[in-house]
């Protein structure tokens, strides 16, 4: 990975956009340090430090840089983007018409696509701020709770989080890498200093199984990111005029790990909803709903790690349905004159295509479970106890970091770098 960062900082088109990208983070970064007015920001961060680890809001401040315990600009930082395009994408199943322009506008479409995503991103910012805006409230750390507060509260927090979309996009055109994938990445990093502080703390024995297993966890994440089964695909031969077409012999790639983070995303999401709704409603200790949050679904709890794995095994057979159609890739098979040696084309083809989907998907909703429940366990050892290795935020950094390397790769191979190429 160094080596090809150093690769293409040598050339000057590729430096000039790796250059603009160091530009973005540091702009990005420095949002941070610009708060929204009307908030106490040193009484809102030690409401955030007595928050639970499970608590929906201390995951997302977290995922975001930490900007919400700040009350910083960019405190939703790029999720009301990322929610977008989720909520796009699982309505283009829902809608045909979202499909078909998705599928068949080509890049007008595609376009067309990209704006409904912005429009729907302008419009999950105004709820998440208004709902930012009302915990801030609740939590007593506002100087001034008027109207008027409200208004510009609200609209700096939806200001910040669009410009930072902007800022993505920027990033994409004119730099290298997924922009938003890039910012996310710099978000979780840029929170990884606890965890350090953490382990430096630990005795010497405890630190170095720490490392052991961090280590193991990121050659795991990257071993499964890259791994995929090779469906063997055969097209057969046609004579038009004089010339032959055909008769090559490809494969048909499929990703182990095909839903990527999406599913554990969404099963911290739910898992997180019931400690959350204790921290604003404040049970009564030793009742029922106060034992629920505290004792059978508290991070770490078996009950809370059973319920956790159950969500990410279904939202990754989910997401893998809607991402890849076996129907789909038979019939385009078939059109082409391609089928799998011993499968007829047509259902025998789909139904043996969806058979090794089944078993991908299995082995990919496995490694997820273990990335994700690892860090549960883990909690409940005194020695490694309070260590936040989380298991989304750990696939993100590896899987961000693997895709901007590829993308560098990419650029270095259209220009036929010789040094990259040795």
């Amino acid at each position: 990975m160094i080596e090809t960062v150093k690769n293409a900082w040598k050339i000057p088109e590729l430096r000039k956009k790796l250059t603009f990208v160091l530009f973005a983070i540091i702009i990005f970064r420095l949002g941070f340090a610009i708060y929204v007015p009307f908030v106490d920001t040193k009484l809102l961060a030690d409401q955030f430090a007595a928050l639970n680890s499970g608590n929906l809001l201390g995951y997302f401040n977290t995922l975001a840089g930490g900007g919400m315990s700040t009350a910083s600009i960019f405190a939703m930082s790029i999720y009301p983007y990322i929610n977008a395009s989720i909520i796009i994408q699982l309505l283009q199943v829902a809608i045909p018409a979202l499909e078909r322009l998705a599928k068949e506008g080509g890049e007008e479409g595609k376009k067309k696509i990209q704006k409904i995503v912005r429009i729907t991103t302008l419009v999950l910012a105004c709820i998440m701020a208004l709902g930012y805006y009302v915990t801030l409230k609740s939590m007593g750390v506002l100087t001034r709770a008027d109207l008027w507060s409200a208004i510009v509260i609200i609209a700096t927090m939806m200001a910040g989080s669009m410009f930072v979309m902007w800022l993505g996009d920027q990033i994409t055109e004119k730099g290298i890498g997924n922009g938003i994938s890039i910012i996310l990445l710099v978000g979780i990093v840029s929170q990884g200093l606890r965890a350090v502080v953490k382990i430096i703390n630990m005795q010497w024995w405890a630190m170095i199984i720490t490392l052991v297993i961090c280590l193991a966890i990121i050659a795991f994440i990257v071993y499964i990111t890259e791994a995929e089964r090779r469906i063997p695909v055969q097209y057969a031969k046609r004579v038009v005029g004089r010339k032959q077409y055909g008769g090559q012999s490809t494969h048909l790639p499929m990703k182990v790990n095909m839903s990527g983070v999406m599913p554990v995303i969404f099963a911290s999401t739910i898992c997180g909803v019931p400690a959350t709704i204790a921290g604003f409603t404040q049970p009564q200790e030793g009742g029922f709903w106060w034992n629920m949050t505290n004792k059978w679904f508290a991070p770490g709890a078996t009950a809370y790690i059973i319920i956790y794995v159950l969500l990410i095994f279904a939202f990754a057979y989910f997401y893998s349905t809607i991402q890849f159609n076996p129907i789909e890739v038979a019939n385009n098979m078939k059109k082409n004159g391609g089928f799998i040696p011993g499968f007829r084309p047509g259902k025998p083809t789909s139904d043996f295509i969806a058979k090794v989907l089944n078993k991908i998907t299995m082995m990919g909703a496995i490694f997820l479970a273990i990335i994700a429940a690892l860090p549960q366990i883990m909690s409940n050892l005194p020695s490694l106890g309070g260590l936040a290795i989380g298991g989304t935020t750990t696939l993100i950094m590896v899987s961000v970091s693997l895709e901007t390397v590829r993308a560098i790769e990419g650029e270095l191979m259209m220009r036929h770098y010789k040094g990259f190429l040795e």
